[in-house]
């Protein structure tokens, strides 16, 4: 239907979702590669998934060695859990009390001490590289994500996307996309929604604004904001400059179709219309919104980024979101080469075990916890021994050490309370029950509901199977 000047004229609703587009932080090249709209429900429960991109220290959080010599065991003490006979690090008091409610994995082990790698391994669930691996940039022969995997698999619901990812991309301090986020070879029609909720900041470690730091120089404040995303319309867009961007869009449509490799579809239209939709659905507004949280739910979560992002997460899921993942430090923030004392005590293990424990007990609360699945993972662990570079740091810490690290599981059918397998005195080499990124991803697929013969199909269209192990043992 077109206007008297020959304009493309939309009924109201549709002139609210087109009116939307880009108030997420998104352009129209970042529109999240959804799946095709499919009837019927999923069987299976949704999942956050919570991922510290640089790398967790085992020893510092859920399998420390107090019995160990210094030089391994570290600065921090002990403390109990509700769980009986075990003892975490003294600076998670909150995730020690709730520990009936979660489960650790002491074992899960690679071979990868590189961030890249490390990540490319843990985001996509594969101990092996994909041939032509490039450390410094995604590629479409990587593997795809758990994230891509889930959105392309499963079906979207209350005009969300299946998969989100946020509040960033994981981008280097350099500016370097680091690997393993992506659809890849699923194709970038696949690609999780990345919801934009911070500026990209090449010193945005930790929890900003009261634990924002730098690794050399300890606590920073950069200015950040956490970007709630508005849904209203501008005031300026009128339903004349509306029509003019109905134009553009057409024309940016075709070109892109022009460029896409699967050029016979048209899923660039439908990924535009499923962020429109998500966009013009009243409700999101409320789900967003959350800076405008009661006092007490804020208090709970913490008014820092790790806080919001969480209840974001959780929000999300509430309205429909079937995996959220939440990256909780950008630009490889719990990298803790150096200074890592202070940091851990100050800046980073306080606004986690806040946020994360203030998440799984609020969704027990609720009794949503059997219905959502939490796992919380990096890259990789941290080596056995303390090392000091002191060209770089004012204090020691821990280099990479993808042969053992410590995960954590709350909900989704996990019994909580239990500690699966163990590490050697040093914390460094698994003992019992090795457990792999392929068992860690089978994991998330089957509380997700996603049976054990489902495929994926390539770029070629030829079938790839969802899942590469079996699920982590002892858990349910």
């Amino acid at each position: 239907m077109t206007d008297m000047l020959g304009h493309p004229r939309l009924d109201r609703r549709r002139w609210l979702q087109a009116g939307g587009i880009g108030l997420l932080g998104l352009t129209l090249a970042d529109v999240a590669r959804l799946r095709a709209e499919t009837n019927g429900e999923t069987n299976g429960r949704s999942v956050i998934f919570v991922f510290l991109s640089g790398g967790l220290a085992q020893h510092e959080s859920f399998d420390p060695k107090p019995e160990a010599s210094s030089e391994i065991r570290g600065e921090f003490d002990t403390i109990a859990t509700r769980t009986p006979g075990y003892r975490i690090c003294e600076h998670l008091p909150r995730l020690a009390a709730c520990s009936h409610h979660w489960s650790a994995v002491r074992s899960l082990t690679h071979s990868f001490n590189e961030h890249s790698q490390g990540h490319m391994a843990m985001l996509s669930g594969r101990s092996d590289l994909p041939l032509g691996f490039d450390p410094n940039r995604p590629k479409e022969t990587d593997h795809p994500s758990i994230a891509a995997i889930a959105g392309a698999m499963l079906p979207p619901r209350n005009n969300l996307p299946s998969a989100i990812v946020l509040p960033e991309k994981l981008i280097h301090r350099t500016g370097r996309v680091l690997p393993g986020q992506f659809a890849a070879s699923m194709g970038p029609h696949r690609d999780p929604y990345f919801l934009d909720c911070v500026p990209f900041h090449p010193e945005s470690y930790g929890a900003w604004p009261r634990y924002g730091f730098d690794h050399q120089s300890g606590p920073l404040d950069v200015g950040l904001k956490f970007r709630v995303p508005s849904l209203e319309l501008p005031p300026e867009l009128t339903p004349e400059r509306f029509s003019a961007r109905v134009d553009l869009l057409g024309e940016v449509q075709r070109r892109q179709r022009s460029l896409e490799r699967l050029a016979e579809t048209d899923s660039f239209d439908r990924f535009a219309g499923r962020a429109l939709s998500m966009l013009a659905d009243p409700e999101m507004a409320r789900v967003f919104r959350v800076d405008d949280a009661d006092e007490g739910t804020l208090d709970r979560y913490g008014r820092h980024a790790f806080g919001w992002s969480l209840l974001l997460a959780r929000r999300l899921v509430d309205a429909g979101a079937t995996l959220v993942q939440v990256n909780l430090g950008n630009n490889e923030t719990w990298d803790t080469h150096g200074n890592a004392f202070p940091h851990l005590r100050d800046l980073l293990l306080p606004p986690m075990d806040q946020a994360v424990a203030a998440l799984i007990e609020g969704l027990e609360a609720d009794g949503r916890l059997d219905d959502t699945l939490v796992v919380v993972a990096g890259e990789f662990g941290r080596t056995p021994k303390i090392s000091h570079l002191a060209q770089h740091y004012r204090l020691p810490g821990r280099d990479h050490w993808g042969r053992a690290q410590s995960i954590l599981l709350a909900g989704g059918g996990i019994r909580g309370g239990r500690v699966i397998g163990a590490t050697d005195a040093a914390g460094g080499e698994p003992i019992d029950t090795p457990v792999t990124p392929e068992q860690f991803a089978a994991t998330i697929y089957r509380a997700l509901g996603l049976p054990r013969q489902a495929t994926w199909s390539d770029l070629l269209d030829r079938p790839m199977p969802v899942y590469h192990g079996d699920p982590i043992p002892g858990l349910t």
